[in-house]
């Protein structure tokens, strides 16, 4: 099995980050007579530019020698990369044939959101610079309280 660096496992959430964007972005084009769902996308596919440039100033901070405990974070990290909802190493954002609905999108944003979140907790807690990611952190908490705001609206609208 392949090690991850805590370099490496920085610069996968930067690549998540520009991910989330691409996601945010396509999705609320191909939605785009569904203005509440698209306002809410494109707001939160700048939220995930914000968090992208967060990161790259992280991985100019950090240092490469691997954190006390990395062992255990380096297999949690892992897991949720390799995780059908997370866009592991080598991997692109996948098929969104899958996303015919409005429904569809925000579970899959959910989804995603959850698992970022999960790997986000990983990275918090192997970096001494836990204020920066802790930071992101209540920002992605934000974003799924935002999806499920939407959701139960929409719900209400059906």
């Amino acid at each position: 099995m392949e090690k991850f660096a805590i370099r490496e496992v920085i610069e996968q959430a930067v690549q998540t980050e520009k991910l989330g964007f691409q996601f945010y972005t396509t999705t609320a084009e191909k939605f785009d007579k569904e203005k509440d769902l698209q306002k809410l996308f494109s707001t939160l596919a700048d939220k995930e530019r914000v968090h992208e440039k967060r990161f790259k100033e992280l991985l100019e901070i950090i240092k490469d020698e691997e954190p006390q405990g990395w062992e255990d974070a380096e297999l949690y990290l892992r897991a949720i990369v390799e995780s059908e909802f997370f866009l592991g190493k080598n991997k692109s954002l996948p098929s969104l044939k899958h996303v015919k609905t409005v429904e569809d999108a925000v579970n899959f944003a959910l989804g995603f959101e959850k698992e970022t979140l999960l790997y986000f907790y990983g990275i918090r807690d192997a970096v001494k610079e836990r204020e920066v990611v802790e930071e992101i952190i209540n920002e992605e908490r934000s974003h799924i309280m935002w999806l499920h705001r939407f959701k139960d609206s929409f719900r209400k609208k059906k």
